[in-house]
């Protein structure tokens, strides 16, 4: 017997009959044909399946789909519609922060969720925040740049938006 839930997705509302123990990365990935958020230990170790769940990162392999039910999902694809997003992927082509890709979406959802805190993270709160995400290719110093620029990069356009407004 199944559910219908309702729930946005990339800015997308959807209606989908669920089973009551359905994981919610299988609900997009199967359901929706949503493909951002990988699968990867099914145990909620690696991070690949990590998206925002009304602003805060959740791994997906870990949540049932049913918990969406209402909710606002965003994925690595729907950051393109956040400057957060925005400034993320650039920084993280900026300094080569990703290789294979497979920890990618994962880790910008993670970043997304920590700059949404806090626009001056240091080093050790970059990895605290990034730590339920694990990449086997780029030795994360790439990845801890790319947030730590991206972070800066916020936080200047938001002074000047503050100071451009007095």
């Amino acid at each position: 017997m199944g559910f219908d839930i309702s729930v946005s997705v990339d800015g997308q509302q959807h209606v989908i009959d669920v089973e009551p123990r359905l994981l919610l990365i299988q609900a997009l990935r199967e359901k929706l044909k949503i493909t951002g958020p990988h699968i990867g230990c099914e145990s909620g170790r690696c991070g690949a399946c990590v998206v925002l769940m009304n602003g805060h990162a959740v791994k997906s392999c870990m949540t049932l789909a049913v918990q969406a039910d209402g909710a606002k999902v965003i994925t690595a694809a729907g950051l393109a519609e956040d400057k957060r997003g925005r400034e993320l992927q650039s920084a993280f082509h900026k300094h080569h922060a990703l290789q294979c890709g497979y920890c990618t979406p994962g880790m910008l959802c993670a970043a997304v969720d920590l700059l949404e805190e806090n626009l001056d993270p240091d080093d050790h709160e970059i990895r605290e925040a990034l730590r339920g995400n694990l990449c086997r290719c780029t030795g994360y110093q790439h990845i801890v740049d790319a947030v730590k620029d991206a972070a800066h990069e916020l936080s200047s356009s938001r002074a000047h938006a503050e100071g451009g407004e007095a």
